[in-house]
């Protein structure tokens, strides 16, 4: 019987992951190891008890006697703590979701890699605070990393049997998220409540208000470069409403092709579930005709700074990914928490990208955890900061 851990697992992606586990079989058909989430612990449970996970782990602590009380009598060992997520991915399994929101998603990716383990990748945090480290990690480890990003989940179908070498540009695409139709000048008055509604994906609010600033973007944009190796001459972005396309590879000999289809987050876990091979999954298939029309476009980067940084961070390397993660997560942070406008995000990750510029070893890829972790905490620091020197 194959096993499995999810990371996240009552997240929004991880909700998607346990309705394929469901619909192939459950705990007839998977060993689940581990299962992790946050706050939701009465869902955790369920979820534990459903699958009959060898331990489920909140990542609060306090939240601890609660989870113990919600599993008592069921045999599943239960856990809390960052450090218990950690442990829990460091388990044997065959195959390991990570869903897990923002840096957070860091060290148990890298305990999956540790262990030579497979390990299905939604938390795209990972490699854009960490890209040189993970893959260097991966190849040392004889470990797998299968992206489940929707994007990159596509382009890596659309590479299957093609020689790197002669791409000539990949193309992710965005729907523009909740504002991309709103005047430019109205951007400023923009609300928790308003970032927070997608017009095409059922996803977290954290996520959707990155998509509605395209940091989201921004960080796949990274994540596309520290994945395939593709340098920032051969990445680009459109804006594109209906989120069919997910992804198009050009090659040099003029020719795109293209991975289409409902915007269903199901279809990029089922791929990474059953990879190599393609097995049924609940996603409708794309009906063209009923779709009528793909429109797309050019990003306005005044609207959506957002990508100009990636652009940059690429081309600085060193720590430049870490520091805009966290510094991002901390922007994010403070919008929600109505201490900034939705327009200041940007400007508070370039101030601390600015102030980390001028820092010594900023220029070298984080070589450990440690050093990945000390950017991280400098980032969120300087962009908290950016509030009171604004």
């Amino acid at each position: 019987m194959r096993s499995i851990s999810v990371l996240g697992a009552t997240g929004s992606v991880g909700e998607s992951a346990f309705d394929l586990l469901m619909r192939a079989g459950g705990a007839q058909s998977f060993r689940t190891i581990a299962l992790t989430g946050g706050a939701n612990i009465a869902r955790l449970a369920e979820m534990a008890r459903t699958l009959k996970a060898e331990i489920a782990v909140t990542a609060w602590p306090e939240r601890l006697d609660e989870l113990r009380s919600a599993l008592a009598g069921s045999g599943i060992e239960v856990a809390a703590g960052t450090a218990a997520v950690a442990e829990a991915a460091a388990r044997p399994a065959d195959w390991t979701l990570s869903a897990i929101v923002g840096a957070a998603g860091l060290p148990p990716g890298l305990a999956v890699l540790d262990r030579g383990g497979t390990l299905a990748l939604a938390n795209k945090e990972t490699l854009v605070a960490a890209g040189p480290l993970v893959m260097a990690r991966a190849q040392d480890r004889r470990a797998q990393i299968l992206p489940v990003d929707s994007e990159h989940s596509a382009i890596f179908q659309v590479l299957q049997g093609e020689n790197l070498e002669t791409v000539r540009h990949v193309t992710i695409t965005a729907s523009g998220g909740a504002f991309r139709d709103w005047p430019f000048e109205r951007l400023a008055q923009a609300t928790v409540a308003e970032a927070s509604c997608h017009p095409n994906w059922s996803m977290g609010q954290r996520i959707t208000i990155d998509s509605a600033s395209m940091f989201n973007k921004a960080l796949e944009v990274i994540e596309a470069h520290e994945f395939f190796g593709l340098g920032i001459d051969r990445l680009r972005v459109l804006v594109h409403p209906q989120s069919i396309v997910h992804a198009m590879v050009t090659h040099r000999d003029g020719g795109s092709i293209a991975h289409m289809g409902a915007p269903d987050m199901r279809h990029a876990i089922g791929y990474a579930l059953n990879w190599p091979a393609r097995a049924a999954l609940p996603v409708p298939a794309l009906d063209l005709a009923a779709v009528g029309s793909l429109t797309f476009a050019e990003p306005d980067e005044a609207r959506w700074p957002a990508l100009r940084l990636a652009r940059e961070a690429i081309s600085a390397g060193g720590a430049a990914g870490a520091v805009l993660n966290a510094a991002k997560e901390q922007a994010l942070d403070d919008f929600i928490a109505g201490r900034i406008r939705f327009t200041e995000m940007a400007p508070a990750v370039e101030h601390a990208l600015a102030l980390a510029a001028r820092e010594s070893g900023f220029s070298q890829s984080p070589r450990d955890l440690e050093e990945v972790l000390h950017w991280d905490g400098f980032a969120r620091r300087a962009a908290a900061q950016w509030q009171g020197a604004a």
